[in-house]
């Protein structure tokens, strides 16, 4: 055998020698994978769709729709519904079991009479501030030219349910007209007896007197501005009373994180921008 063909088969030997050996290497590299790397696509993707429902006192439904159309195109995924009545009403819907992820109250009464009852999760945030005024039908058959003129006989007042909050506001601001000078002995109680009817809530209230069927109602500074068919007579500011709205995410809640999501933005810098164009307060501080 010629000394060229044993190189060449020593060659050969060597190559298959080495392709056997385990310490030989491959072609294939390992790279560390980060725990980022081992999530599912959607991981990254938007938030699985949450549907959350928003509870809020009848003087917040305009400003709700305007905040739901706001939320749910600055929060992908999440669907909010919303509903609206008297805030005492709710809060007894939510004692009852009403599948509610946040309530938002006219008061912090109603929220903290959940919060006592260990049904909400976490404290009450207050979110909202609100004044009083006196809607009139637009023709003002009475002649109410002051709140004053709320005590003259005759005059026929429209307002809410005792436990509706925006009684309990009008109530302490028609106890502080009473202490201005120039107002008539007895002024409350004929106020008082004043009073025709009782409605679910304020903006029942402001539907009734843009009807005619009352002479005056006290409500809330935003609902007056939002009626096209009243008018208003101010109440002045040293004697008007600053409602305070605050809300409680509900303990009940399938969605608790979402709902506190919702809760901080509606009381934070976007939410109170919508709040303000509907005639909001910022929250008493």
């Amino acid at each position: 055998m010629s000394r060229r063909v044993i190189v060449v088969l020593l060659t050969l030997l060597a190559g298959v020698a080495a392709c056997a050996s385990p310490s030989a290497s491959t072609s294939t590299s390992v790279v560390p994978t980060s725990p980022s790397a081992l999530a599912t696509p959607s991981a990254s993707a938007a938030a699985a769709p949450v549907e959350l429902t928003i509870v809020g006192a009848a003087s917040l439904a305009d400003v709700l729709e305007r905040a739901r159309a706001a939320y749910e195109d600055a929060v992908p995924g999440t669907t909010l519904t919303i509903s609206t009545d008297s805030s005492s009403a709710l809060r007894t819907q939510i004692e009852q079991g009403a599948p509610v992820d946040v309530f938002l109250s006219a008061d912090t009464t109603n929220p903290q009479t959940l919060i006592d009852a260990g049904l909400t999760d976490r404290e009450a945030v207050n979110f909202a501030g609100n004044e009083l005024t006196i809607i009139v039908p637009t023709d003002n058959p009475a002649a109410i030219d002051s709140p004053a003129d709320l005590a003259t006989a005759g005059v026929q007042i429209v307002a809410a349910g005792e436990e509706v909050p925006i009684t309990r506001y009008a109530t302490e601001a028609v106890d502080n007209l009473a202490t201005l000078e120039g107002y008539p002995a007895g002024f409350a109680a004929a106020y008082a007896g004043n009073v025709v009817s009782r409605e679910d809530n304020v903006r029942a209230v402001v539907a009734k007197i843009e009807l005619g069927e009352g002479d005056a109602g006290i409500v809330y500074v935003t609902d007056a501005a939002a009626s096209t068919a009243a008018d208003t007579t101010e109440i002045p500011d040293e004697v008007n009373v600053l409602a305070t709205y605050a809300g409680v995410v509900v303990g009940a809640s399938d969605h608790a994180e979402a709902a506190r999501a919702f809760l901080g933005w509606l009381a934070g810098p976007d939410g109170q921008a919508i709040l303000a164009e509907f005639g909001f307060l910022p929250p008493p501080s």
